[in-house]
C-alpha cells in the first residue's frame, strides 16, 4: 500500500502545530474538547480508556438486584401482616358471637330434607367400625388363689401349672401339707400364691422387721405388696394394725423344711430313729459292709411321681412299678430300720452300708427282713406298695452320705 493510502497529510494550523484525527491539538495528552463536548462527555471518555466501564455495569446489576429482592420480600411481610391484623376483629366479633346464647325461632322452621350417602361414598375413604367392646391389658395377680386338687396332680405338677416353684406351693399350705408333697389328696383345696415366697400366718404382737428377717426379705417387700393386708400411710411399722391369723404374702421369702425322714442312723446307736415309728432297732454292733458301688433298687428304672428336688422337701425319686414288684438291697449292709413309719413313709426299711453310706426304701407293701439282719447286695428285703402318704404303688428311695441326702441319679448304673 502507498504512503498516500497510510498517511493523510494535513494543512498546517495557524500556530504550526498538525491536528490529530479527532480534530484535537496534539499538544494536550488527552486533546481537549471540541466546542460542542461537555465535561461528562470528556469524563466517560477518560473512564473508557481505563476499561473500567464493563466491570462496574456488572457490579451495579447485582447490586441493583439484592437490593430489589429485598424490597420484594418487605412489601409482601408488611402486606401480609396488615392482613392479618385486619382479621382480629373479625375473629374477635365470631368469639363474643360464640359465647351469646343461640335466640329460640318463634316461627315455625321447616324440616330439612334427609341427607341419603351416596353409595360410592365409600369408596373414596376408608370405613370406621365402631368398637364395641373395650380390650383391658392382663394385670398380674396380686393376691392368693385356691385350687381344688385333681387326679394325677402332684406338687411339681401344680406349680409348674401356674409357674411357681414346689416349695412355694408347700410353704403356702403348711397347714395340710406340712412341708411333705406325698401328703398332697385328690379333693384338697390348696393355696396358689401370686408369687414365689411364702405364706404367713400373722400372730399377735409380732413385729413386722423381724418377720421380714426370718424368711429373709426387706421389710419394705412385705408392707408394699398390694395383696397384703396392710395401710401404706402407717408411720410406725413397729405396730401395724393386722388381726392375728391374717395371712400375709412374703414375696422372695424363704424357710427351712420339716424333715420327715429319718436321720443318720448309726450301728451302734439305732435307737436315735425311735421317734420315728416302732420300726426302729436295738444295738448292733458289727455286719457286712459295702463296696459303695450301688445297683438299682427294683427292675425299672422309671419316675412314678416325684423328682430328686431337696428344695421341694423331696430328696429321693420315685421309682414306678406295680404292686408287689421286688424291692433289692443296693449294696451289702445292715438293716438299722425295718417296721411302719410315722413320718408319712408307711413300711420303711433303712440300711447302713458301714462306709458312711446309708439307704432308705419307703411305702413298701411288705417287709421280709428285720432290724439287724446282714444284707448283701441284691438280697430282695420287701415289695413295692403304696403304703403312708402314697398315691400309688412307687419305690421312694433315698441314699446318704454321712448326712447328706444325696442325687441317686448321680450313684445308680
Amino acid at each position: 500500500m502507498s504512503d498516500e493510502t497510510t498517511h493523510k497529510e494535513y494543512p498546517p494550523a495557524e500556530n504550526g502545530l498538525v491536528p490529530d484525527q479527532a480534530g484535537r491539538d496534539s499538544s494536550s495528552p488527552l486533546g481537549e474538547a471540541n466546542e460542542g463536548s461537555t465535561k461528562y462527555e470528556v469524563f466517560w471518555e477518560r473512564v473508557s480508556r481505563t476499561g473500567l466501564i464493563e466491570p462496574v455495569l456488572r457490579i451495579g446489576t447485582i447490586l441493583f438486584s439484592i437490593v430489589l429482592v429485598f424490597v420484594v420480600v418487605w412489601a409482601m411481610s408488611t402486606f401480609f401482616s396488615s392482613a392479618q391484623m385486619a382479621q382480629i376483629p373479625k375473629r374477635a366479633i365470631s368469639v363474643l358471637a360464640a359465647s351469646l346464647p343461640t335466640p329460640t325461632p318463634t316461627a315455625d322452621v321447616p324440616g330439612l330434607p334427609l341427607f341419603s350417602v351416596p353409595d360410592t361414598a365409600l369408596v373414596a375413604g376408608i370405613p370406621r367400625f365402631a368398637t364395641l367392646y373395650t380390650t383391658i391389658p392382663t394385670r398380674p395377680r396380686v393376691v392368693v388363689i385356691t385350687y381344688t386338687v385333681e387326679t394325677g396332680d402332684s406338687v411339681f405338677g401344680i406349680a409348674d401349672k401356674f409357674g411357681l416353684k414346689p416349695e412355694t406351693i408347700l410353704w403356702a399350705n403348711t397347714n395340710i401339707l406340712q412341708d411333705n408333697p406325698h401328703r398332697l389328696q385328690v379333693g384338697q383345696i390348696v393355696n396358689i400364691m401370686p408369687v414365689d415366697g411364702t405364706y404367713h400366718k400373722w400372730s399377735a404382737g409380732e413385729d413386722i422387721s423381724k418377720v421380714a428377717e426370718y424368711y429373709g426379705v426387706e421389710t419394705m417387700k412385705i408392707i408394699e405388696w398390694p395383696g397384703n393386708p396392710f395401710n401404706l400411710y402407717e408411720t410406725n411399722f413397729d405396730s401395724l394394725d393386722i388381726a392375728p391369723g391374717d395371712m400375709v404374702i412374703v414375696p422372695g421369702g424363704q424357710r427351712e423344711m420339716i424333715d420327715y425322714g429319718p436321720p443318720r442312723i448309726p450301728r451302734d446307736n439305732p435307737a436315735v430313729a425311735r421317734t420315728y415309728g416302732p420300726g426302729h432297732c436295738g444295738t448292733l454292733m458289727d455286719g457286712v459292709v459295702g463296696d459303695g458301688v450301688f445297683i438299682w433298687p427294683t427292675a425299672n428304672h422309671w419316675l412314678s411321681g416325684f423328682d430328686y428336688n431337696p428344695a421341694a422337701n423331696h430328696p429321693a425319686i420315685d421309682i414306678g412299678g406295680t404292686l408287689g414288684d421286688p424291692v433289692w438291697a443296693v449294696d451289702d449292709g445292715v438293716v438299722v430300720y425295718s417296721g411302719w413309719s410315722y413320718s408319712g413313709y408307711g413300711n420303711l426299711i433303712v440300711i447302713d452300708h458301714g462306709n458312711d453310706w446309708q439307704s432308705l426304701y419307703a411305702h413298701l407293701n411288705d417287709v421280709y427282713v428285720g432290724c439287724g439282719t446282714s444284707l448283701y447286695q441284691g438280697a430282695v428285703i420287701g415289695s413295692m406298695g403304696s403304703t403312708g402318704n402314697s398315691s400309688g404303688p412307687h419305690l421312694h428311695f433315698e441314699l446318704m452320705y454321712v448326712t447328706t441326702k444325696v442325687n441317686p441319679w448321680n450313684f445308680l448304673p
